[in-house]
């Protein structure tokens, strides 16, 4: 990839949803105020650097198909190379925000000093550009499962060494998010599982997972980051079975180790689904937490059972997401984060401004949709109907925690067979229907 053909496109305008420009936004207005902000405050669009800059279409049978050394060969300044075009893409795209891996932005050194070195460097680099663009770190996070050292994990291996080491690399990641203002510092345990119990100390793993996450916490609050720590759930690939299956799970999991002050979820929609969840009802699930943080937007290939990383394009799923988030109050710390890449066949230039300007138009129209859901009432109306009978008599005692079990006995005794009204569900998704599609 060069460069001067991501110049050559030039900047992405909004020009609606009638232009058939390819090189347009078609729904995202950034300036434009909708239920009380501008459109790119509730967006809070960010790009992810591993996709979008180190990714080159390499998969389990085939080699590279995208060359992203940008024309350099030192690795040094391949990676500077990696950062100017990862800015440039950002501006002509509008995008504010961005996210890494430790081991995306810098190349590795033969020792950890010097990696941690060559990474020092390029922080350097980074917050230099930041100033010049006018751009932010949403969220940083240190990859601790693509190394060999890591195939057995890193907070929950059962080597301490690499435990340390681990430990290292997240507190070398926590003081660059610091510097570089980031809001967020993210953990996926990408190797934080097992693939059998037959050589496994779950207990130790997960009490020595607690004791990490405890560590990286009180390391970022004595340094000064306020920003949120966030977990990434996902139940499998690369481990059989990794230990933050699940929002749910997660969240148990914080709040029996008295983490859940400092840390919120970061959902990711694939991941969802491969859970056996949809994205909203992770959502939901973090939100009536109180700790709903931030998202990956992708999504996956319903033929395919795996993590695929695709570029959003379905509208409804958008719309349902948006709706939770706004409900939840809108993005804080966090932001929408494209966790996504091309095609392995789609290996050019154009190809990436494409699918960015898609999969930010999807989650514009989704949040156009989602207002006007919010705004039609039908939704919510329906719900405080279907459960009115807790605003009155014993429901109401239920509601209030004000009842004894003995007292519901006598109650049920005399109330006869209760009328259970119909959950209307298709009605429902027809009106989704009728907004989405008006």
């Amino acid at each position: 990839m060069k460069i001067d053909d991501l110049r050559k496109i030039g900047k992405i305008e909004y020009r609606g949803s009638k232009n058939k420009e390819k090189f347009s936004f078609k729904h995202y207005n950034p300036e434009e105020v909708i239920f009380g902000k501008k459109m790119k405050d509730h967006l809070k669009f960010a790009m992810s650097y591993w996709h979008t800059l180190c990714a080159e279409g390499t998969d389990m049978f085939g080699n590279a198909t995208a060359d992203k050394s940008f024309q350099k060969s030192d690795p040094l300044e391949t990676y500077k190379a990696k950062a100017d075009f990862g800015f440039e893409l950002m501006d002509i795209l509008g995008i504010d925000y961005y996210c890494f891996h430790d081991v995306d932005i810098a190349p590795p050194g033969k020792d950890l000093e010097e990696t941690f070195a060559l990474f020092d460097q390029m922080i350097d680099y980074l917050e230099g550009l930041q100033a010049k663009h006018g751009k932010k770190l949403l969220w940083a996070t240190a990859n601790n499962f693509a190394d060999k050292k890591f195939m057995n994990g890193a907070a929950t291996s059962p080597n301490a060494d690499v435990y340390a080491i681990a430990a290292a690399k997240v507190k070398k990641t926590i003081d660059a998010t610091i510097r570089l203002r980031g809001t967020g510092f993210v953990f996926w345990g990408g190797r934080e599982g097992y693939e059998t119990l037959l050589n496994t100390d779950m207990k130790k793993e997960l009490d020595n997972f607690a004791y990490f996450l405890k560590l990286s916490r009180d390391y970022g609050r004595k340094q000064g980051f306020k920003g949120d720590f966030l977990i990434e759930p996902k139940p499998m690939e690369p481990t059989k079975h990794q230990y933050d299956f699940d929002t749910a799970t997660a969240i148990g999991f914080l709040r029996k180790h008295n983490l859940h002050e400092d840390f919120k979820i970061n959902v990711e929609a694939n991941h969802a689904t491969l859970a056996g969840h949809t994205f909203q009802h992770e959502l939901r699930t973090a939100a009536i937490e109180g700790m709903f943080g931030s998202i990956d937007a992708n999504e996956g290939d319903p033929q395919l059972g795996w993590d695929t990383d695709h570029f959003p394009k379905n509208v409804y799923c958008a719309t349902l997401a948006m709706y939770e988030i706004l409900k939840a109050g809108g993005f804080k710390n966090g932001g929408i984060n494209f966790d996504a890449k091309t095609r392995r066949p789609s290996n050019t230039v154009e190809d990436l401004v494409l699918a960015y300007i898609m999969g930010m138009d999807t989650y514009a129209l989704g949040l156009r949709k989602a207002i006007a859901l919010i705004e039609d009432g039908r939704l919510d109306e329906f719900v405080q109907k279907r459960y009115d009978s807790y605003n009155r008599g014993i429901g109401k005692n239920i509601a209030n925690q004000e009842v004894t079990l003995e007292e519901l006995y006598e109650y049920a005794l005399k109330a006869g067979e209760p009328e259970v009204e119909s959950g209307r569900q298709e009605y429902l998704e027809s009106i989704i229907n009728q907004i989405l599609f008006s």
